[in-house]
């Protein structure tokens, strides 16, 4: 209880002049997206997990390595909610069920109640997406992963896009999507064609439900491992930037501009940064007639210091990572979380 009450007092008070906040705690929904980084337990229990990441890999993965790592985590999700806990948290590169549990159970984040939603996926790296969860505030209804399967690679093989539906507390609907997109392994553009491919898997999702129901309220996140002015993002998506004029039936990327001003991200490349992570709604959710809303510059970056370092080469500051390479460095992850707000109608979530 002492740790967790150290952490919830110092994230007060990094947040109290860090976090611009659209909404009050009272009305706030919280949604953050976070690459944690290889976050795998410390046992050689998996058939698919990298030999690299035990005791005795290359990378020397011991339980006390990985009980900060655990407690890293915690520490970001409890200091980017503040007060008021966020209410859904998409995490990427995250092995197992197993240490999900340890993550909402054992670490500091035990008092907050979490709930997870998590498929194993075919990943050849062993990692998965997964969903954490105020129920207090979402109640799910379904989910669901959907398989990514290539048809001119049978043996190809990705993470899932987590499909979640639910209800807020307002009774508004949400479609979730939680994504980490085939990496850029080999080349960008070697590497493009497969994610444009989940990228069309995804937009024929949200195509389906907008035939439904043209107010759907979507909301895809996670890492996309391209940049909002990418193919994949841009044209087969086709989130438009969020500062388009609002049309029905169409997605708005709430972090275009964040991307192109390149004053901060959510990764560094080559000392340049840029936002891998990001989260996409559908204009519905940017109606503050609907139940359920943000605004168009309610993406936020996520970057106190604690989870910075100096760069070594030029100027400026890049993400504390765990690993440089195979060496560990001990700090949190290569990426930052990135957050929006949205108001859960005309309800006010206790404290």
């Amino acid at each position: 209880m002492k740790s967790f009450l150290f952490v919830l007092i110092f994230s007060v008070t990094i947040g109290a002049n860090l976090l611009a906040q659209p909404f009050n705690d009272k009305q706030r929904f919280r949604v953050m997206s976070y690459n944690v980084e290889n976050f795998f337990d410390s046992q050689r229990d998996s058939v698919v997990k990298p030999t690299e990441f035990s005791p005795v890999g290359i990378r020397r993965w011991t339980y006390s390595r990985y009980l900060a790592k655990r407690n890293n985590i915690a520490k970001v999700i409890a200091a980017l909610g503040g007060w008021t806990p966020p209410a859904l948290v998409a995490l990427c590169e995250i092995e197992n069920q197993q240490i999900l549990e340890n993550l909402t159970l054992h670490s500091p984040l035990r008092n907050l109640h979490y709930r997870i939603i998590h498929f194993e996926s075919p990943d050849p790296r062993g990692i998965d997406v997964a969903l954490l969860y105020q129920p207090k505030l979402f109640k799910p209804l379904h989910e669901e992963p959907l398989r990514i399967r290539f048809p001119d690679s049978p043996h190809h093989h990705t993470r899932d896009i987590l499909y979640v539906t639910g209800t807020t507390q307002g009774n508004d609907t949400l479609h979730i999507f939680v994504n980490h997109f085939p990496s850029r392994y080999g080349g960008e553009l070697e590497s493009e064609n497969s994610r444009l491919f989940v990228a069309s898997i995804l937009r024929h999702k949200t195509d389906s439900l907008f035939n439904a129901n043209p107010q759907s309220n979507i909301i895809i996140l996670g890492d996309f491992n391209d940049y909002p002015d990418n193919r994949s993002i841009a044209y087969v998506l086709n989130a438009l930037p969020e500062t388009c004029s609002i049309r029905p039936h169409q997605l708005y990327n709430l972090f275009y501009t964040t991307h192109t001003t390149k004053k901060t991200g959510s990764y560094k490349h080559d000392g340049e940064w840029g936002v891998l992570d990001q989260i996409i709604v559908s204009s519905h959710l940017l109606q503050d007639t609907s139940g359920i809303h943000t605004t168009v510059s309610s993406g936020k970056v996520f970057a106190p210091l604690f989870l910075l370092e100096n760069e070594t080469k030029g100027f400026g500051e890049k993400p504390f990572r765990t690993y440089i390479g195979m060496k560990y460095h001990g700090g949190f992850s290569d990426h930052l979380p990135v957050f929006v707000d949205f108001q859960d109608g005309n309800h006010n979530t206790p404290l």
